[in-house]
């Protein structure tokens, strides 16, 4: 089989494509430029996409002895995960540009431009593992729990997952840094990335600032009561706490949490923790990874990359889902991804709309 091995420049990738090779595949490492300006986009252990990352991406295609090249995907990143974060956060929403760079970059433009060039897969490092069955490719939760990636993967389509090869699913993390020692590559002990790859400093509210400008508004209670001010609610997130600078405004001194943000008045509305509950989600489009299920349908849903999931009942209207958990779930943000999970299959994905309380109920 003819593969395209997505080599990042971390170990994982590297060991992944090793495996395609010692399985007598015909591979070509490709190497995803991502900023038309690498240097600002790593800094440390934070991100990814760094010349530091192409070099060692270079230099695991050379013990592999596979070729290598560079793809220059910079103004398609911006456009699809920088731009798309942007507007998100500035309509009072919660992204998630992992999940989106899955979607949108290595699973379209690279497996599109890989199979009009004749390649037969594409190969990445990603913990998650595909059943094949019944001419369907079906996306399961990796062994190691700690680096399960399903999560970020549940965007992929039927026709993706079918040209999709993920080598580590059924592997530790620890052994795969083991397997690198032994085959001699350099980035074996390599830190993994970590935070937003475009934001190499780690610091979110004055990346959105910069880009979005400065926009004064109101800090309220769920009476309306003005208990402070902000210089734009896209620096916010649903459950967030520390930031708010609340604590001697709160008549009770108490800790006060992101209930909800409001872009058009430009308002954050904060509350106490007992009022971040939800249990209902209504979200879509919906994607089926394997085949819809027919509605209603028990599952367990997950609501963020590394978290867990909690039993759930699903309905379904045509793409849009409607999710009754039986958990109460916090900090549950328009934005964020549903993940719907039968045992370890992964059944399918939404982008969360609304959500309601769990006194709602």
């Amino acid at each position: 089989m003819k593969v395209l091995a997505a080599v990042s420049g971390g170990v994982d990738s590297a060991v992944a494509a090793s495996r395609m090779v010692a399985a007598g595949h015909d591979v070509t490492a490709v190497h995803l430029a991502l900023s038309s300006n690498p240097q600002t986009f790593r800094s440390g252990a934070r991100g990814c996409c760094s010349l530091e990352d192409s070099r060692d991406a270079r230099r695991v295609a050379d013990v592999l002895a596979i070729p290598y090249y560079v793809w220059d995907l910079a103004e398609r990143f911006k456009e699809d995960v920088v731009d798309d974060f942007l507007a998100e956060y500035a309509a009072g929403r919660t992204p998630n540009p992992c999940l989106r760079c899955n979607e949108q970059i290595k699973f379209s433009a690279v497996l599109d431009r890989a199979l009009a060039l004749g390649f037969d897969a594409v190969c990445t490092g990603h913990y998650a593992r595909i059943q094949r069955s019944g001419g369907k490719s079906i996306l399961m939760r990796a062994l190691d729990e700690d680096k399960d990636q399903s999560y970020v993967l549940a965007v992929l389509r039927q026709e993706q997952l079918q040209h999709a090869l993920f080598p580590l699913g059924d592997s530790l993390k620890s052994d795969i840094r083991e397997e690198a020692r032994t085959l001699g590559l350099l980035v074996a002990d390599k830190p993994d990335s970590h935070d937003i790859c475009f934001i190499p400093d780690g610091d979110t509210r004055n990346f959105l600032k910069r880009h979005l400008g400065e926009h004064q508004g109101d800090i309220v209670d769920t009476d309306g009561v003005v208990l402070g001010h902000h210089e734009g609610s896209f620096g916010y997130t649903v459950g967030q706490r520390k930031g708010l600078g609340l604590m001697e405004a709160a008549p009770d001194r108490a800790p006060r949490y992101v209930l909800s943000i409001e872009p058009v008045s430009n308002t954050v509305t904060v509350g106490p923790r007992d009022q971040l509950g939800i249990t209902g989600i209504t979200g879509e489009p919906v994607n089926w990874c394997g085949g819809a299920s027919e509605s209603p349908f028990s599952c367990r849903v997950q609501v963020r990359a590394h978290g867990e999931a909690v039993p759930a009942i699903a309905a379904v209207v045509g793409d849009v889902v409607e999710l009754k958990l039986e958990t109460p779930q916090l900090g549950v943000a328009p934005g964020q991804a549903a993940v719907m999970y039968d045992g370890e299959r992964v059944v399918g994905s939404v982008t969360i709309g609304n959500t309601s309380k769990a006194r709602e109920r």
